[in-house]
């Protein structure tokens, strides 16, 4: 507690015997008298040594302040070193501090990962999307091996071998482990494991556990898998046709809408989710997309989209909500899963069929018919080529013809027109 802030010199010591002596605060009380800061005196080879000791209303009184002398006197008698009371106080300072650092670091070296993802899950709620898409990969695949353990206790190795697992489709100890549909998993779904385990380990390097222990991706002994041959999957023309002839009587024509315009325009579904009306230009058949890129955050796209689209979109029931599919409560929607699997059933399609497959589908078929990748790129938004390349491979209509035109391109020229001119063309 803080010394009675009026010059000492304008204080009036009050001298209570024994050399202890106490000053009043000029307007604190304490059980109905003014505050007193108690102080002791002593000498130590001649030098008068004088500190506070207290204030009353911290508890401190006569008695106790003789007592604190008296102990302060015999370590003088008894030729230890001389240690004031506020030295006392920093050492005791100093030692609380490094018992509260050593029980941090106990902790830290016994931070599980279950740990990390129920924090990790909070944070996620509130800013990611696809947070529910991590609680399921957790629970299926990293908790079972890995929640339990402490965080430098799970290593390379460990993590290895649940990619092999998940490859080969079996334990280490001959146990299935299969997706749903019975099949091993693809290379996109182990790398979905791995991104998270690399995810959570960063969330703990952060502010909320400071964890600066070493990880399973140290020294690159983890390799991702790569995705560059993996076929994106999309509808078959007797898939789609089945959806179409379901949603010509479905009764929910908001949820009609949104399919349809993802179908045409190629968009995510977390796009359509921040999709106003306002965003809408009819007349000129454009809409203003807000796109969500998962590094580069979100950027503003005006782009042009086809009548189906326009039409689809004024078949759309208007509410009071600005948005054009609205959430609860009218807000912004986060899910789309129920209205899906009710049409993806009422189709008779499998539930492997994911909402996304819609995406894949706009491309593969622009793919099969001749258009240009660059344009797919552009359709589709993708900020890396790379990301457009996988529908390269269905479009062999396309690069047969350029292949054949290779002879046209690249012959003589002036030998080609003189072979012309002899045969009088």
């Amino acid at each position: 507690m803080d010394e009675p802030n009026e010059p000492k010199a304008k204080l009036k010591w009050h001298n209570a015997g024994g050399g202890i002596r106490y000053l009043e605060h000029h307007s604190r009380m304490y059980r109905g008298e003014p505050d007193k800061s108690f102080y002791i005196r002593y000498k130590v080879n001649g030098k008068i040594i004088q500190e506070r000791v207290g204030w009353a209303s911290e508890g401190m009184n006569v008695t106790q302040a003789k007592t604190k002398r008296d102990e302060c006197r015999l370590d003088h008698l008894h030729g230890k070193k001389i240690i004031t009371l506020k030295q006392k106080r920093e050492l005791a300072e100093k030692e609380r501090q490094e018992e509260e650092a050593e029980k941090e670091r106990l902790r830290k070296e016994s931070l599980t990962l279950g740990e990390v993802f129920e924090k990790y899950l909070e944070s996620a709620k509130t800013d990611k999307k696809t947070w529910d898409d991590d609680l399921l990969n957790y629970k299926k695949h990293l908790a079972p091996r890995f929640g339990a353990k402490r965080l430098d206790a799970i290593s390379a190795m460990d993590v290895n071998r649940l990619k092999q697992d998940m490859t080969k489709g079996k334990t280490k100890d001959g146990k299935p482990y299969l997706s749903k549909r019975g099949k091993v998993f693809t290379a996109a779904t182990i790398k979905h494991q791995l991104v998270l385990l690399h995810r959570l380990y960063k969330f703990a390097q952060g502010p909320d556990f400071k964890y600066t222990g070493p990880t399973p991706f140290d020294h690159k002994q983890v390799v991702m898998p790569h995705l560059d041959n993996e076929l994106p999957r999309f509808l078959t023309e007797e898939q789609l046709a089945a959806l179409w002839d379901a949603m010509e009587t479905w009764p929910d024509k908001a949820s009609v809408g949104f399919i349809k315009v993802a179908l045409f325009c190629g968009v995510r579904r977390g796009t359509l989710f921040t999709l106003k009306w306002e965003h809408i230009d009819f007349e000129r058949e454009m809409i203003t997309l807000l796109i969500s890129h998962r590094r580069k955050g979100t950027e503003t796209v005006i782009k042009r989209v086809p009548p189906e689209a326009i039409e689809a979109l004024k078949a759309v029931p208007k509410t009071e909500s600005p948005y054009v599919f609205p959430g609860k409560n009218g807000g912004e929607r986060v899910d789309f899963k129920g209205p899906w699997r009710r049409i993806r059933k009422a189709a008779g399609l499998s539930d492997t069929i994911r909402f996304h497959d819609l995406r894949h589908t706009f491309g593969s078929y622009h793919a099969m018919n001749g258009t240009d990748l660059q344009v797919i790129q552009q359709l589709m938004n993708h900020r890396d080529f790379r990301t457009t390349l996988k529908y390269a491979s269905l479009a062999p209509s396309v690069v047969n013809a350029a292949a054949a035109r290779s002879g046209e391109l690249l012959s003589p020229k002036i030998k080609k027109e003189e072979a012309m001119a002899e045969n009088g063309g």
